[in-house]
């Protein structure tokens, strides 16, 4: 059963996610600044400061990691935070390169007629001109009439075609920056999305559509969904979930009655994990949210993971 003030929020959420643009757009997908709003370095971090021994001469240096980030308005506001992590944790070189109300097919190569994103930060053009070792996806999968590449197929009126372009696009787009990749072909990384209030079972096919996608390209996937779901249940939603061991560890983060629970929504955003209100323009999150800390490390892990980092 929808809880009531989630339909009525869904116009306001819906007009701030659709007003589309990038997270910095006079700068462009430049390396992110660090946020006042990031974190501090990871207990990870901390731990490997405090272990390192000087290399031995002739060891090898693995390379830091080169990371690219793309998506719709969850990675507008994330990418800071995101940024502070890979850096801290993996000292990667990282840019992003977000622009919200977005889909995948809006990252292809091809649709500059109809798209959100102009042709020099498509994900192929980004990839050629950066040379990434990993590229993260991290898309909604937005499922209502106003991306202009998705030709109005939406979720609600017509599943089966909506999937069957989603389908598409995730395929080509996975050649496409492959492609651009030549000889150093990126791996990507396919955010599983958290928990839909309206059409739970949306999410658990897009999810289950980008796990499908990795496995048949060989590429990876992070489960950031999770770490903002429940325990007991992953695809049901829920504004506050206990706190992690983290969270009681800094300050801002653990702040319901007793500190045994922490916030992911905004009171009038079920969609959005930043805890400032939302606003016309797409900004990168001002302030700290537990949701977006949760996604963030565990894209971080899934990229440390697979770097052997």
């Amino acid at each position: 059963m929808r809880k009531p003030w989630i339909v009525g929020v869904v116009g306001a959420v819906l007009t701030a996610l659709l007003l589309g643009g990038c997270g910095d757009p006079a700068s462009g997908p430049d390396e992110a600044p660090v946020s006042a709003a990031a974190p501090d370095p990871s207990s990870t971090t901390r731990r490997r400061a405090a272990t390192a021994s000087p290399a031995e001469e002739g060891d090898p240096v693995k390379p830091a990691p080169k990371v690219l980030y793309l998506g719709d308005s969850l990675a507008t506001e994330n990418q800071n935070v995101l940024g502070s992590f890979l850096k801290d944790d993996l000292a990667a070189r990282y840019t992003s390169a977000p622009y919200s109300g977005t889909t995948l097919c809006d990252y292809l190569e091809g649709t500059a007629d109809r798209s959100l994103v102009p042709p020099q930060d498509k994900a192929a053009a980004l990839v050629r001109r950066l040379g990434p070792d990993y590229v993260v996806l991290q898309f909604w999968g937005n499922s209502w009439d106003y991306t202009p590449c998705m030709d109005g197929v939406t979720f609600g009126e017509d599943r089966a075609e909506y999937f069957r372009r989603y389908t598409a696009a995730a395929d080509l787009l996975t050649e496409q920056i492959a492609d651009a990749g030549g000889t150093h072909r990126p791996r990507i990384v396919w955010v599983l999305q958290g928990p839909d209030p309206m059409t739970p079972d949306r999410i658990r096919r897009v999810n289950a559509l980008y796990q499908k996608q990795a496995k048949a390209s060989g590429d990876l996937v992070a489960d950031a969904g999770k770490a903002v779901s429940p325990a007991a249940d992953r695809y049901t939603w829920a504004q506050y979930l206990p706190c992690t061991a983290y969270e009681r560890a800094h300050d801002g983060y653990c702040t319901q009655p007793g500190r045994a629970r922490t916030a992911l929504h905004h009171d009038e955003d079920f969609l959005h994990f930043c805890l400032a209100p939302t606003t016309s323009k797409p900004r990168p999150c001002p302030v700290p949210s537990p949701g977006i800390t949760r996604m963030a490390r565990e894209i971080t892990r899934a990229i440390a993971d697979a770097s052997g980092a």
